[in-house]
């Protein structure tokens, strides 16, 4: 009896760039609220990157760049307001 094994599957660039493009959405989202220092230029790296791989979810990576832009717009204006390097509430 021999046992045989399915190859395993490769990811396709496609469904990778889907990816980052729902992982921009959700990390832009989240860093108007915490760590937007981090997660807007990381928000936008991941659309930026899913958009030139041609991603199928090209609304989500435009939704994932304009989160991580006003995540670092918010963090400017928190900033402007308490005239210090960083906010908090």
């Amino acid at each position: 009896m021999e046992l045989t094994t399915a190859a395993p599957r490769r990811r396709s660039a496609a469904r990778d760039a889907d990816g980052m493009a729902v992982a921009s959405f959700v990390l832009g989202l989240v860093g108007l609220l915490a760590l937007n220092v981090i997660l807007g230029p990381v928000a936008i790296t991941l659309a930026s990157g899913a958009l030139l791989k041609g991603t199928t979810r090209r609304g989500r990576a435009f939704l994932g760049l304009g989160l991580g832009v006003a995540d670092l717009l918010v963090l400017l204006a928190f900033m402007s307001a308490d005239d210090t390097l960083s906010w908090s509430f």
